[in-house]
């Protein structure tokens, strides 16, 4: 009885205890790699174009040397640059680290106010679902009804 291995479920249990497909899980993951990756290719883009312009600049600050507003002009947009990479990578991280908690069934601080929306949406789209059949049943020609 001690020795007996239990296989990981296939499923989960969710906020509110519903049982939640690996296929949700799978899309879940998804859109993790899909948020966290996008501010990770955004912080990069920022990083190099932030290079590129530091090695632009420094050619005109040897040229303009003797005027100190663009060089104060450079210098402020290569650090604004760099502080704005930072930020996305900073933020990519974040989201990351949330929807890994959330994903894998931890709490994240906001994770209730999400599945709260999640199920009032599928609860919306069910109702609509349901009018636009009756809709249907009620506006077919009494030639055309198929007999169910």
């Amino acid at each position: 009885m001690a020795d007996q291995h239990f296989q990981q479920p296939l499923h989960f249990q969710g906020s509110y205890g519903q049982q939640q497909p690996r296929s949700y899980q799978v899309a879940k993951a998804a859109t993790a790699v899909t948020a966290g990756g996008s501010l990770l290719v955004l912080s990069g883009l920022v990083l190099a174009g932030t290079v590129i312009a530091l090695t632009i600049a420094t050619p005109l600050l040897v040229i303009f040397s003797p005027v100190l507003v663009p060089a104060l002009i450079t210098v402020a947009l290569i650090t604004m640059g760099f502080l704005t990479s930072g930020g996305f990578g900073v933020a990519a991280v974040t989201v990351l680290s949330w929807i890994y908690k959330y994903v894998t069934g931890k709490q994240p601080p906001g994770a209730d106010q999400l599945d709260q929306a999640r199920h009032k949406l599928a609860g919306k789209a069910r109702d609509i679902k349901d009018r636009a059949e009756q809709f249907g049943q009620q506006h077919v020609p009494s030639g055309q009804q198929q007999s169910s």
